[in-house]
């Protein structure tokens, strides 16, 4: 599509979204042939049921659905959905916000492709969604303890798994460093006692 074509579909869609959805979105923005909604959290499910039964857009295909976490924020999650219309060749991406504990109303209902993808969520960040037909761990193991995508998740996890000779399985214990993490200095490694190379001085 012609990018001015684009840019002013883009507008148009914005204009229509915002008109038929008044007090659901908070915010608009375009940016790389894409635009972005920002919509109350409460009101997922009617948003995407109205870019997907819009006849004249026609969001049939879900692409992905991520988080994007912000420890330091109260809601420290993100939740982003994109949405693709085959017959327009545009995409829109959703965006709302959540915490740890308060839940988001799953829109399997309407795109039935977000199943896994809600699932991925759920895994890898800790996101709940409420009318899930199945809300279970997709990519970790099923007794893995946290969240891996979490900022605050360690770099080595809780638990490593290995494969025990003597009982036959696979055990999991936890993470024994077998010596404490390096400290770098970000500077050169190849730095001697004696010499430094230009322009890698330690500040005092």
């Amino acid at each position: 599509m012609d990018p001015a074509l684009r840019d002013t579909a883009l507008k148009d869609l914005s204009d229509a979204i915002s008109g038929a959805l008044h007090g659901s979105i908070l915010g608009t923005s375009t940016a790389f042939g894409e635009l972005t909604l920002v919509a109350k959290r409460e009101d997922i499910v009617s948003v995407a049921q109205f870019l997907h039964d819009a006849e004249t857009w026609r969001f049939i295909s879900i692409v992905d659905i991520c988080g994007v976490d912000f420890p330091e924020r109260i809601e420290r999650f993100d939740i982003v959905y994109h949405f693709l219309s085959p017959t327009r060749n545009i995409r829109v991406r959703v965006k709302i916000s959540t915490d740890e504990d308060t839940p988001v109303a799953s829109i399997t209902s309407v795109f039935k492709g977000a199943n896994w993808y809600e699932r991925e969520a759920y895994d890898l960040y800790g996101i709940l969604f409420t009318g899930h037909p199945d809300l279970r761990r997709l990519l970790t193991d099923y007794g893995f303890d946290g969240h891996p995508l979490r900022k605050d998740f360690p770099l080595t996890g809780f638990v490593e798994v290995r494969y025990d000779e003597e009982r036959k399985r696979v055990v999991y214990e936890p993470v024994k460093l077998q010596q404490e993490f390096r400290s770098f200095d970000y500077l050169s490694p190849w730095e001697g006692t004696d010499y430094v190379l230009p322009g890698d001085e330690k500040k005092s």
